[in-house]
């Protein structure tokens, strides 16, 4: 996965025992997935007894000369800003932006969030319209229609940001847009970058309700025992697999497959025993 030059990434809390007190305290989920765009469908949660921002350069494999070097589909939590400044290129995500402006209208019934919510409207039309086209035409079609509206929003934007009060909720909508625009869009000008961070969000999703039954990791490998299962489970599904027939199939032939076509069993390569 880290041969791929873009990636979503993401973090959701996790319950983990702590070894010899009888309560838990707040661990971390962190996931990693390929874009759509990507040949490779793959996701990989790993588990870390913190949000510490150190988790997601570990993994990367920031700091040394063979960090990974590609764009990094996020959120604006502080974690990732680190890896920006190690090498790797922020992408901002689309949908977060849109969000402070649908919470402004649904919440207060904001004109300016309503209108704000129809700027977004057109520019996720686009990426409908693109979503099955090829690179160049994706990217043609997002440099000539999607810049011109990206374009008003920000000057709607801006001349918007003189008329409210500083510390209002409309005037954080604004600034999370405006200080990031260059992150949120620069898919715009790359056609192998989504418009958001949605997709590996959905990945994360089924984790928060399962956590609901499981509750808590015993432990901090037993959290990371977990990731693993649920990266095979979660890249099964991306890959098309039913999986439990895939875990069964994988199960049954370890015992007897070599060690050194173990790859072979990932399920982005995996194929049913005939």
């Amino acid at each position: 996965m880290l041969r791929s030059q873009v990636l979503h990434a993401d973090e959701t809390p996790v319950a983990m025992l702590k070894p010899g007190h009888g309560k838990t305290h707040r661990a971390y989920l962190w996931s990693y997935c390929t874009t759509a765009y990507d040949a490779l469908r793959a996701v990989v949660f790993d588990f870390a007894d913190s949000r510490g921002g150190q988790h997601a350069r570990a993994f990367l494999g920031l700091g040394g000369e063979n960090g990974w070097r590609g764009t990094l589909v996020c959120d604006d939590f502080s974690g990732y800003k680190a890896c920006f400044e190690l090498g790797v290129t922020e992408a901002g995500c689309l949908a977060h932006a849109r969000r402070k402006f649908h919470e402004l209208w649904v919440n207060h019934g904001s004109p300016l969030g309503e209108q704000a919510l129809k700027f977004f409207r057109e520019l996720y039309d686009f990426e409908r319209v693109v979503a099955e086209l090829a690179p160049e035409d994706r990217r043609r079609v997002r440099q000539e229609r999607s810049r011109k509206v990206a374009d008003a929003l920000h000057q709607w934007l801006t001349a918007q940001r003189q008329k409210v009060p500083e510390g209002s909720a409309t005037a954080k909508a604004i600034d999370y847009s405006l200080k990031r625009w260059l992150a949120l869009t620069r898919y715009i000008d790359d056609a192998d970058l989504p418009a958001d961070n949605n997709r590996v969000e959905n990945q994360i999703r089924p984790i928060a309700l399962g956590r609901q039954n499981w509750l808590f990791a015993g432990s901090l490998r037993a959290g990371q025992r977990a990731a693993a299962v649920m990266s095979l489970v979660h890249s099964a599904r991306l890959n098309g697999h039913e999986p439990h027939a895939y875990l069964k199939d994988v199960l049954e032939r370890l015992p007897s497959h070599p060690a050194s076509r173990i790859a072979e069993l990932l399920p982005h390569r995996w194929l049913p025993t005939a």
